[in-house]
């Protein structure tokens, strides 16, 4: 088991900051700052990529790059938790693209937070390919 921990400070307004220990993100509602559901779609997007890339790597299938999408919607019921996520990944110059499909669906059921997510919410997950 590991133990995970971040620190996050505010100041009297909805301002302030994400420490971990690999990096920092700035939180709020203004420009250049990120909110809640970006730092948990961005969360999820983290977590989906170093899923699939490992399988990707474990079955010798390259490809250039992974371009992620994240969308969701809020129940207007309190809590307003997520009704659906859709995730939508575009990987680009794939060299096997039905490899890449069983990557993709293999990492949906073992990363973590679409897991958790998928607790609550519809998830869906679409892969799609370009040169």
């Amino acid at each position: 088991m590991s133990t995970l921990k971040v620190d996050v400070n505010f100041n009297d307004t909805f301002s302030g900051q994400l420490v971990g220990p690999r990096g920092q993100a700035e939180i709020g509602a203004k420009e250049g700052t990120v909110a809640p559901y970006d730092m948990l779609f961005g969360a999820l997007a983290s977590c989906l990529h170093a899923t699939f890339m490992g399988i990707a790597q474990k079955k010798k299938i390259s490809y250039e790059s992974v371009h992620y999408e994240v969308t969701g919607e809020k129940r207007e019921e309190v809590p307003t938790i997520l009704k659906w996520v859709n995730v939508k990944m575009t990987v680009k110059n794939a060299e096997k693209e039905a490899g890449l499909i069983k990557a993709a669906e293999l990492a949906s059921q073992y990363c973590s937070i679409y897991h958790t997510l998928s607790q609550i919410a519809e998830m869906k997950l679409d892969v799609e390919f370009i040169d």
